[in-house]
């Protein structure tokens, strides 16, 4: 199927040998593609004469290649495509010459017309009044007088496209049209910025503020070599990013300089904790993950936006891996089994409700979105047009599982660390008594055990219960009381029926030898 939507047009010139059987099928591959033909002649004939030999079995085609990707290296990306288009079709074919075809729009000023008569009227003498015609000056800036013509263009095309493209019905009021603009464009010297090189502009400016306010994190938290060498990574990536920012604006560079040291200012303030009301800036890791869940984002949308149906396993395996890796979830979280087992328990032995489960299954997949960075980086390969991403390529497919499968295993170890860092966390505190920390909806909390039984008909699992001390309970689960005894660091399960929990303030509480807390 031809594909409709393109970033770049490359000119290319290409050689097909074999005779008219084989020009025939090139034209189809050249129109399947859809790369127009702008023409062609025999080798060595036409524009080509005593450029290229004379071969009479040979004819040079004039093809333009529209391909995706940045317009840096499009050139050999297009020479690419068409060798491998022909390889495919076992056609003796060469790209001879390839020229990018720059096309980038330009950015006219928007205009808005309106009406006009107040102004001559106010050139009247006799009534002409100060204080009105200002009013009515601010009125016809902010609208007041619109009409429904917008126009484009510098300001004496606006203002004649304007009153000349009126409709015929308002002729007589086409000498009182006036136009405004809707943007400061019409100031530049220059007659229009483009539009693909200012968003490639915008696009620098904004890499350039988020790793100057990475690197001043970094170099804050460091000490010794270390700070020397990020403050001078800080140092040259805020005059890549003020740099950056003031090539925005061609018309003049005040108008970059300042809102560029403003969005410096707001970056670095936002980093370092200055714009927040604990002073808590952004830590090393925060910062980490966030470019790279970015840089992830990015490329997903630059390898979705060109994507083909010959290359889905680029993108779907590793989707289908982070679904099935979360399907796992309708059973029971993992993130609650890796907890549970941590602490000698069983799953079923947590009763979670079904919302923290589903915020259990979100954190679950952010950590398993490091699975993405290979299609990531796949999209950002075929965005600059490697040599070895492009459409048609050869796929190293156990390459390709082996790097998958060294992601998944780097994303169940972050998920694990999830979890026994909670556990670390729970212990620690009922260690020192305190009240442990909740996880996704376990919200273990100190309780005082009291027999209802007699000692020697109390059921249940783990170390003898001593009712003297305070326990951590996990709640109730299937008719048993779920304990966990931090002077032993092992479970106590206790049939629910037998036993009664009485709440207590901290794990240095002192308990009645028959159950409850001591006043």
């Amino acid at each position: 199927m031809t594909r409709v939507g393109y970033d770049q047009r490359v000119l290319t010139l290409v050689e097909v040998r074999g005779g008219e059987v084989d020009w025939a099928e090139a034209e189809e591959h050249f129109e399947a593609h859809g790369w127009p033909v702008r023409g062609h002649h025999l080798c060595g004939e036409g524009p080509w004469e005593e450029v290229l030999e004379s071969d009479p079995s040979s004819r040079v085609y004039e093809v333009e290649v529209r391909l995706f990707g940045s317009a840096r290296g499009c050139d050999r990306g297009a020479a690419q495509r068409v060798r491998k288009a022909m390889r495919a079709a076992r056609l003796e074919a060469y790209v001879r010459y390839a020229q990018p075809l720059v096309r980038d729009r330009e950015m006219m000023t928007q205009w808005r017309a309106y009406d006009a008569r107040w102004r001559h009227q106010a050139q009247d003498p006799g009534t002409r009044d100060e204080w009105r015609y200002r009013i009515k000056s601010w009125a016809a800036r902010g609208g007041w007088w619109d009409t429904r013509i917008r126009v484009s263009g510098t300001p004496r095309e606006a203002l004649h496209l304007a009153r000349r493209g009126a409709p015929a019905a308002d002729r007589t009021s086409h000498t009182t049209l006036a136009v405004r603009p809707l943007d400061g464009r019409w100031r530049s010297p220059e007659k229009f910025r483009p539009e693909d090189e200012t968003n490639r502009r915008i696009a620098l400016h904004c890499v350039g503020l988020f790793a100057s306010m990475a690197a001043a994190v970094f170099a804050f938290s460091s000490t010794g070599s270390g700070w020397w060498v990020w403050g001078t990574v800080t140092v040259v990536a805020m005059a890549a990013g003020l740099w950056t920012g003031i090539r925005i604006h061609r018309e003049g560079w005040w108008a970059g300089a300042l809102g560029s040291v403003a969005a410096l200012v707001f970056f670095l303030a936002l980093g370092l904790g200055h714009l927040g009301e604990d002073g808590q800036g952004w830590s090393r890791q925060q910062v980490f993950f966030t470019g790279l869940i970015a840089a992830v984002l990015v490329g997903l949308w630059l390898l979705v936006r060109q994507w083909t149906w010959g290359e889905w396993v680029a993108w779907a395996v590793p989707l289908v891996a982070s679904l099935v890796a979360s399907s796992f979830i309708a059973a029971g979280s993992v993130l609650h089994a890796i907890y549970a087992d941590t602490l000698g328990l069983s799953p079923d032995d947590l009763e979670v409700p079904p919302i923290w489960q589903v915020a259990a299954a979100v954190k679950l997949l952010s950590l398993l979105s490091v699975i993405m960075l290979l299609p990531a980086w796949w999209g950002f390969a075929r965005h600059w047009h490697h040599p070895y991403a492009s459409p048609g390529e050869r796929f190293n497919g156990a390459l390709y599982v082996l790097l998958l499968l060294v992601f998944v295993l780097v994303a169940a170890v972050r998920a694990t660390h999830s979890a026994e860092a909670a556990v670390d966390k729970t212990v620690a505190a009922a260690q020192r008594g305190e009240n442990p920390p909740a996880y996704f909806g376990v919200e273990p909390a100190w309780t005082c055990v009291e027999r209802t039984v007699a000692a020697g008909r109390l059921s249940g699992e783990g170390p003898r219960l001593t009712p003297s001390r305070p326990y951590l309970s996990f709640g109730v689960a299937h008719g048993t009381a779920i304990l966990w005894d931090p002077k032993t660091r092992e479970p106590v399960k206790l049939s629910a029926s037998q036993v009664r929990l009485l709440p207590a303030h901290s794990g240095s509480a002192k308990c009645h030898a028959d159950g409850g807390e001591r006043a």
